[in-house]
């Protein structure tokens, strides 16, 4: 089954701007779903074969002149980028090349060195909620949707989320973060993997991680890049315009897919995560990553923030910042309205007079002034 995906008419849009385009993005987000489903005409390779890279090693610029192609996985073969550009070059065809790869830091150096000013470059993230909805799946069941997570193939082809995501996490650990650092003891590596998914939402406290890790906290630092460079997390800076110097510096790291998280923290079951401690944050996490997929799939620079003062009296969970604009939401996972769950809002709103709008995003049915339900997010971001 394909599952239509919002980043479409911007990856068209790239492809008759710019000779390349290169789709970015995790492990199993759909990236050779999308531009095979798009791209229809070009000649698609995938450097994961050995033969394929064997044909280019032998000869890249005849593996190159084929017509229009689709290269995936194209940082197995980052030799050829250099021939790309000596062709597009000549040519001068817009889209001509479609690239896709996911293991960003290397993919993105190569691009910067050899495809400047000739590449258009879209990151493609799990299945948002709307995407979901578009494709007549049933999110009304918070729990499940916690649970299932966001990856194309879970849906499309009914994966059970503990098989997907277990050889998801073993096939990254013991491929990407190999490739990307040298982490002398993986078990160290993967405990500091489930210790950051049982802090999602909160303030990241390096020294704190290191003392329970048992490492440095350079090390921590860059274990989190690791992280953030391969797309399993991402953070949540703070946002200070205007606000003085007495608030919170530091960033909050969420996870790109909570079905990741499920599986990290022992979750099995729909039923588990109704009663588990962190579902909370588990939902703020849903909502903050389903945010950051719309600024993706638009083509636009993130611009996502919360508050938090230093005392922690006043607390948003999520800004918005379009131009001299903000847009502030609060994110419970209750499904029941309460006015109390507006304070921090209330609060900004009395301290930044550029608050446009302020809204409730919760589990519940009711949809009193403030309030609007998760699967209907688009609606207010």
């Amino acid at each position: 089954m394909y599952i239509y995906r919002e980043i479409t008419p911007y990856v068209a849009a790239l492809a008759k701007a710019f000779p390349i385009v290169m789709v970015t993005g995790p492990r199993q987000s759909g990236k050779s779903t999308l531009v095979q489903e798009m791209f229809s005409n070009h000649l698609y390779v995938n450097m994961e074969n050995p033969q394929e890279r064997e044909m280019a090693k032998a000869d890249a610029e005849g593996f190159l002149s084929r017509g229009p192609m689709i290269i995936d996985e194209v940082q197995r073969t980052p030799q050829l980028l250099e021939f790309v550009q000596s062709i597009v070059d000549r040519k001068k065809a817009m889209g001509h090349f479609i690239l896709t790869g996911s293991n960003q830091p290397e993919l993105f150096e190569k691009v910067s060195e050899s495809l400047a000013g000739r590449v258009g470059i879209a990151e493609l993230m799990p299945l948002s909620l709307s995407e979901l909805k578009g494709a007549g799946m049933d999110v009304s069941d918070r729990n499940a949707v916690l649970y299932n997570g966001f990856m194309p193939r879970l849906h499309a082809d009914g994966i059970a989320p503990n098989i997907l995501y277990s050889s998801y996490f073993r096939t990254y650990v013991e491929r990407d973060v190999r490739k990307l650092v040298n982490i002398g003891d993986l078990d160290l590596f993967e405990t500091f993997v489930q210790l950051l998914a049982g802090r999602i939402g909160q303030l990241v406290n390096k020294q704190s991680l290191a003392k329970v890790v048992g490492v440095s906290e350079m090390t921590i630092a860059r274990w989190i890049t690791v992280l953030k460079t391969s797309y399993i997390v991402f953070s949540l800076r703070p946002y200070h315009n205007n606000f003085g110097k007495r608030i919170t510096k530091s960033p909050k790291i969420y996870f790109t897919d909570t079905g990741l998280v499920s599986y990290l923290l022992g979750i099995r079951s729909p039923a588990d995560m109704a009663t588990h401690p962190l579902l909370g944050n588990i939902f703020e996490n849903m909502v903050i990553a389903d945010a950051y997929k719309e600024q993706f799939n638009s083509g636009k620079r993130p611009n996502l923030h919360f508050f938090r003062n230093s005392s922690g009296t006043i607390e948003v969970d999520l800004l918005r910042e379009e131009g001299q604009d903000l847009y502030a939401y609060e994110i419970k996972a209750s499904s029941t309205f309460a006015e109390n769950m507006t304070r921090g809002l209330k609060s900004l709103s009395a301290i930044a007079p550029s608050i446009k709008s302020r809204t409730v995003i919760y589990s519940g049915s009711t949809m009193p002034p403030l309030a609007v339900n998760y699967a209907d997010i688009r609606s207010v971001m």
